[in-house]
């Protein structure tokens, strides 16, 4: 049964859209009963228009290609997919069913808009069952993807550390393949030999995906391993160097025939960052007001916890490379930095105060940034602020660093939502956060929101 499971899982998803598709239009014309006094034809006179819309949902969902789902596609990212999907083929199946069945039945704009809205909820809330029940299969081992990975330095372990932290993914990391390495296993994962043997390994282990992890390699080195990846039918994905690519959009012109790559600028300007700017003040405000008296309940908690004042306040550097003071709630004894100096928090950090470590994994310190927002030093979403000592620190080593100082620091941020809080890599750290900048939509900024919402209720992986 689980050499099928990949079939399987398909179908279920098919089915499961048909359902959720023909539920959605039959709710639609029993609330259209509800609300219209007029005199409604039977629902079994609606036979040929229901059969439509299911068929038009399916096969418009499949050329949008979510039949081919990813495995680590979130469920908000699959919902947006869900949203341009339904509504294209809502109407498409509008236009198909007034060209059969013009004279014959109505259909009204009032029973259009809940087919819409019902479509997407429910479909939605269908695949969200499914992928439920698909990743607890897959955790069992069901549709499992043999997984190798070229590079075991920092990047090749942090892909290993992301695959294991999700077993419901279903993917299984046969081992690395590193030229340099000559350790017999890293992170008790086994490394099974150099890049001239990888067309054996793959036979041998049976790998379904390769992932390059050397974002430091050159091209030629990456299709030299490529290359011995050819003759098996696998997918082979590259973490990309981002210092090395162009994350803005990218059209193609000319001049006077020489072709030319035209890179589109679309950093925060003009009316995007009054857009952002309104968002941020509308959003701050709404927020301090719902979340006050939970702060001042929280200010007491804190008095009465440990001496000290309420509020943190520290130096970081904001828009431009201009520092500001950022608000936080006091999560530690006060001259925490006395004896160590300027230093990061780490995991199960002495310093803690008893409700500092509770405030802290559920991000709750960071509520009185919203202050800071509203006041302009900060945004809802943006790179993360640093103190100017490590600024200083980051910018003689990691190119392009200071580049993510070009808008306004953010209480949450690409690579926050991405799982790099805390003390990770840096380097990889400033990558999401110039891709944020070089690719920001107000879609982009809401998604992130609610990626942190999730992110705290369940993660819960701050310190």
């Amino acid at each position: 049964m689980k050499q099928y499971a990949t079939f399987l899982f398909l179908m279920s998803l098919i089915i499961i859209d048909s359902l959720m598709a023909g539920i959605a239009f039959l709710l639609s014309y029993y609330l259209r009963l509800q609300t219209e006094y007029v005199n409604i034809p039977p629902v079994s006179a609606y036979s040929g228009m229901l059969l439509v819309h299911v068929v038009v949902v399916v096969v418009v969902f499949f050329l949008y290609r979510l039949y081919h789902r990813e495995r680590s596609l979130s469920s908000l990212d699959q919902f947006y997919a869900i949203f341009g999907a339904a509504s294209v083929g809502i109407l498409i199946a509008i236009a198909i069913s007034t060209f059969f069945f013009k004279n014959q039945l109505d259909y009204p704009r009032l029973m259009m808009v809940y087919t819409w809205l019902l479509t997407i909820l429910l479909t939605s809330f269908g695949r969200l069952f499914q992928a439920r029940f698909q990743r607890a299969l897959q955790a069992r081992g069901w549709a499992e993807e043999r997984i190798l990975i070229v590079g075991a330095g920092e990047i090749g372990r942090m892909v290993w550390q992301k695959i294991h932290r999700s077993p419901t993914l279903g993917y299984k990391v046969a081992g690395f393949v590193d030229d340099e390495i000559e350790a017999n296993t890293v992170q008790d994962v086994p490394v099974l030999g150099r890049t001239d043997i990888l067309s054996k390994l793959i036979e041998q282990y049976q790998i379904n995906e390769v992932i390059i992890a050397l974002p430091e390699a050159s091209h030629h080195e990456i299709l030299k391993i490529v290359g011995k990846c050819d003759r098996a039918k696998i997918a082979i994905k590259v973490f990309p160097n981002v210092f090395q690519i162009m994350a803005h959009e990218v059209s193609i012109g000319d001049l006077g025939g020489l072709p030319l790559l035209t890179v589109r600028d679309i950093a925060l300007r003009g009316w995007r960052l009054t857009v952002k700017r309104l968002v941020d003040v509308a959003g701050s405000a709404f927020a301090l007001v719902f979340l006050s008296p939970a702060m001042m309940l929280l200010a007491v908690l804190i008095k009465l916890d440990s001496a000290g004042a309420v509020f943190f306040t520290q130096e970081r550097m904001g828009l431009d490379g201009n520092p500001f003071m950022m608000l936080k709630f006091r999560s530690m004894r006060p001259n925490a930095e006395a004896e160590s100096g300027a230093v990061w928090t780490t995991e199960n950090d002495n310093r803690r105060t008893r409700l500092g470590t509770f405030i802290r994994k559920y991000s709750i310190d960071e509520f009185p940034q919203l202050v800071n927002v509203l006041l302009g030093e900060m945004s809802l979403v943006g790179p993360r602020p640093e103190r100017p000592v490590f600024v200083e620190q980051f910018k003689q080593i990691i190119p392009r660093y200071m580049d993510r100082h070009r808008e306004k620091a953010g209480m949450t941020g690409w690579a926050q939502v991405n799982g790099l809080r805390g003390n990770t890599s840096i380097i990889e750290r400033t990558k999401y956060d110039l891709w944020y900048i070089e690719n920001w939509s107000l879609a982009l900024d809401f998604r992130i929101m609610l990626r942190t919402v999730v992110s705290i209720l369940t993660d819960r992986n701050a310190y």
